[in-house]
């Protein structure tokens, strides 16, 4: 690498036209937000390990989701965090790439395990009597692992390429993370090719999920709004409620930025970091509050640990 390129290290520059005096606002609010991560999402994962009751499917994919997420934020929350409270904002050239092979792979692996759910929940709802021969613990843990290789080369085919690309001037990141296409525009060659690879990239792994995502549950309202009656179809609604706003939180921002990028629709670089941000983080730590608190099992289980504190406290 050292060969191809005179850059050695790159700077973070977040929010590049935001006034000094918001810095300290901007940083609480990601330190806010790494914390609620961390804690709702390795609330969730404690939970899923040590209550017999949970080792369940669609828990064993839910962990996954937590634990890809989890990992996402530990690898860059805490350097922008740093570079507001610090001023500490480089990163060496190695350790951008390591990082932008983590956000792809982690990006894409989010993809597939919301496709998981969605194929949980379709045996589920349209072949009931079959379920439980169908989706089990070690078939959808073979699916997760699976997933982990899969995403883990498309994270690492897409840093190759950006690290292959020659920089020898600006080393400013438009970002609050390492990711190719603010990395490549960067380079002091024509990174066009590279970025509309990746860009193609991108659309494969999240669009081949949401297709089947949509798909599945066109079928699933269909089936059921011709065999039951009206209150079910409710009950339906609210069973699906959960699934379907973490979907659009994972799904339409992200390729809304996917777009707005490559035919450059957005100029303020400020507003498409807003908008990196709010399809990245965000539903990093709603989507665990959501399960919890839409989901009847890791509910009541909270309801119970939250009551045992509270007795041995209490009792001492």
């Amino acid at each position: 690498m050292a060969n191809t390129t005179d850059v050695f290290e790159f700077v973070l520059l977040g929010f590049p036209g935001l006034s000094e005096k918001f810095h300290l606002v901007v940083s609480l609010i990601f330190f806010l937000m790494y914390n609620v991560s961390l804690f709702s999402n390795g609330l969730v994962i404690a939970l899923i390990i040590q209550r017999e009751h949970l080792h369940q499917p669609m828990y064993v994919i839910i962990g996954n989701l937590a634990l890809s997420d989890l990992i996402f934020d530990t690898l860059t929350l805490p350097k922008i965090i740093a570079k507001y409270w610090f001023r500490d904002d480089s990163l060496s050239f190695n350790a951008c790439f390591f990082q932008m092979f983590f956000v792809h792979n982690l990006g894409s692996l989010d993809s597939f395990i919301i496709m998981l759910m969605a194929v949980d929940r379709f045996v589920a709802i349209c072949k009931p009597l079959h379920y439980c021969s169908i989706i089990t613990n070690k078939v959808v843990s073979i699916f997760c692992f699976i997933f982990w290789l899969i995403a883990a080369a498309v994270g690492l085919g897409i840093a190759v390429m950006g690290a292959r690309l020659p920089y020898c001037g600006p080393n400013k990141i438009r970002n609050c993370f390492c990711s190719l296409t603010p990395v490549a525009v960067l380079s002091c060659v024509d990174s066009i090719v590279t970025r509309r690879t990746v860009f193609t990239i991108a659309l494969v792994v999240h669009l081949f999920p949401l297709s089947y995502i949509i798909s599945s549950y066109a079928i699933i309202i269909w089936k059921i709004h011709l065999m039951t009656h009206f209150g079910n179809w409710q009950n339906l609604l609210y069973t699906c409620t959960t699934h379907w706003l973490v979907i659009f939180l994972y799904f339409v921002p992200r390729l809304a930025v996917y777009v707005y990028n490559q035919f450059q629709l957005i100029s303020n670089a400020d507003v498409n970091t807003l908008l990196i941000c709010i399809y990245t983080f965000v539903p990093h730590f709603i989507s665990p509050i959501i399960y919890c608190l839409r989901t009847e099992e890791i509910k009541q289980t909270l309801r119970k640990v939250f009551l045992n504190m509270v007795s041995l406290s209490l009792g001492k």
